[in-house]
Parts: C-alpha cells; sequence; structure tokens
C-alpha cells in the first residue's frame, strides 16, 4: 500500500516491516561464519514477529532452486546491513567515549544497542520511533529477560509530529552535548520532512553533538536505476511469496525517491565538522563484496557540532 502523510503501522506492516528485514540481515549476518557483528536479539523479533519478505533474507541456506540473481541480492542485503550497524556501533562507542552521555536513535526500529554495546556507566539513550515498534522491541525482549545496558527512554511518536517536544518532555536537555543517529530513515521521508528533520536535530544540538546518518546515493534518482531497481525488487518479491505462506510486502512502495538536500554540505554550512564514506569504502574496508554498493548506493555521514 503506497504511503500517506499520516500513515502508521505496526511492526509486521508498512514501513515496520523493513525493521524486522534489517533484523533479519542482522540475524543472517551473526550466525556466520565470521561475523562483523553479532546481535543475539535480532532472531528473538523474528521469531515473535513470524513469516514475512523478512524470512528470505534470515534463512541460513537459500532453497536450491532459488536463482543466482535472487541469492546476490539477498547477500548483497547482508553485507550491506554488516557495515552499516558497524559503522552506527562504532559512532555510539566514540561518543560515548568522547563523554557524551546522552543518546538519541531516531526511528530506532530493532536496533538493540541499548542492550548488546558494551556501554559506560552513566549513559541515557532515548529511543524515538512509532508507539507499536517500540511496545513490541519492550514486550519481546521482556519475555526473553533481556536488560538494557543504559537507562533507556522510549519516546513513542512519530517524526513527522512533535517529535522534539516529546523527547524533552521524557527528560531529555538540549543543553548537554548529544549523540544522535539516523540510521536507515532518510528514504522513507519525503524531502521536505528530511529536511525538517536536521533543523529539529540541529536546534536540539549543543556544541560538542554528534551525528551519525546513512543518506542514499544520488544514483539512487537515475531513471535507469530505479527501473532496475523495481524489476529486481519484482522478482526477489516473487521469490519470497514462494517460499513463505503469507502475504509479502513491497518495500519498494515505501520510500521517496525525491531529490534531496545534500546533508554533508547542509552539516558544513550549519556549524558541523563533516566526514562521508561511501557505502563500497566500507564494504572495501571489510573485504565484502561491491555489489550491495551497486544494489543500495548509500553514504555514511559522521559530524561534529563545533560552533553555535
Amino acid at each position: 500500500m503506497p504511503r500517506t502523510d499520516d500513515d502508521t503501522w505496526d511492526i509486521t506492516e508498512s514501513v515496520g516491516a523493513t525493521a524486522l528485514t534489517v533484523a533479519a540481515a542482522r540475524a543472517a549476518e551473526t550466525d556466520s561464519e565470521n561475523p562483523l557483528i553479532r546481535d543475539p536479539f535480532a532472531r528473538v523479533f523474528l521469531d515473535e514477529a513470524g513469516q514475512g519478505i523478512w524470512s528470505l533474507y534470515a534463512k541460513p541456506a537459500l532453497p536450491d532452486d532459488v536463482d543466482t540473481d535472487v541469492r546476490t541480492m539477498v547477500r548483497a542485503m547482508i553485507d550491506f546491513m554488516a557495515v552499516r550497524t558497524v559503522f552506527f556501533d562504532e559512532f555510539f562507542l566514540a561518543a560515548a567515549d568522547a563523554g557524551i552521555q546522552q543518546m538519541v536513535i531516531l526511528a530506532s526500529g530493532l536496533d538493540a544497542r541499548a542492550w548488546r554495546l558494551p556501554w559506560p556507566d552513566g549513559i541515557t539513550l532515548y529511543e524515538v520511533d512509532q508507539p507499536k515498534v517500540l511496545e513490541f522491541k519492550a514486550v519481546t525482549l521482556q519475555r526473553h529477560g533481556a536488560r538494557p545496558r543504559v537507562n533507556l527512554v522510549n519516546v513513542p511518536v512519530d517524526l513527522r509530529q512533535d517529535w522534539p517536544r516529546a523527547l524533552r518532555d521524557a527528560g531529555f536537555d538540549p543543553a548537554r552535548p548529544t549523540g544522535w543517529s539516523a540510521e536507515g530513515l532518510l528514504r522513507y521521508l519525503t524531502a521536505s520532512a528530511q529536511d525538517s528533520l536536521f533543523e529539529r536535530i540541529h536546534e536540539l544540538s549543543a556544541v560538542g553533538s554528534r551525528l551519525a546518518a546513512n543518506a542514499v546515493g544520488a544514483e539512487a534518482l537515475n531513471p535507469q536505476w530505479l527501473a532496475r531497481q523495481r524489476d529486481q525488487m519484482r522478482h526477489l518479491r516473487s521469490v519470497a511469496t514462494g517460499l513463505v505462506d503469507t502475504d509479502v510486502i513491497d518495500l519498494e512502495e515505501l520510500w521517496y525517491p525525491e531529490e534531496r538536500t545534500d546533508l554533508s554540505a547542509w552539516l558544513n554550512e550549519h556549524g558541523w565538522e563533516v566526514s562521508a564514506a561511501t557505502l563500497g569504502e566500507w564494504l572495501a574496508r571489510y573485504g565484502r563484496s561491491d555489489v550491495a554498493s551497486d544494489r543500495m548506493p548509500n553514504v555514511f555521514v559522521s559530524a561534529r557540532r563545533t560552533r553555535s
């Protein structure tokens, strides 16, 4: 179902299903022979949610009759999520080592950093997401006896609403430096909503704050790339439908292929010191195939606010 301005979702619906797809990729990476990341909670979420398109990525081995192109797409997704997870894990631990004690994960989805990272004492982490998504995560992890390693504060609010007010009401202090993440989020916002998001982050960020985000590469707006992507995802969805006994969500309907403000340039103009690297550079760093950078062009951006 196409997106609307006021749509909401449960964890197995619409954008919520993308969180399960990411968890599936993290679960597959965790179970691999030489994993870049270890997320013991990822498969717990999948077991709780049941089957869906995410099941295609979580399987330890695909059936023999699955064609090479689908296998390549699945492998690319897993590699992408592995290095993306490393990028954000390293960002948060570096921010904590630098003395930042207030962290915010925007559109936290089924991220389990509050539970799995070796946080130092004194960290407060705010998770912002749709109410039903946060509830699913909290109930599932409580049922399995998991406890967060930080002072975790859930902020159940849609990022298209007045989330800064909800964040402050939950105890967030804009006068203190903050570590922010926007992981796997921007493509699911319109271009104008993305601009609003970073304007709000900037307003809430004291000097010394840090930010990490991944942005879709400009090549993803190329008409030929978009047409090829639609064909690939249509084929993958068809294969997934044959493997799981449930309706399979069309993930391509969920994002907005719109021209956007260049995030690095915007941050530089607003007093942030920025570094950026392509997905291809991160894949090469860890010896992974470059196929994912063509299938899912991304730029990883990290920044530190240096002036008001």
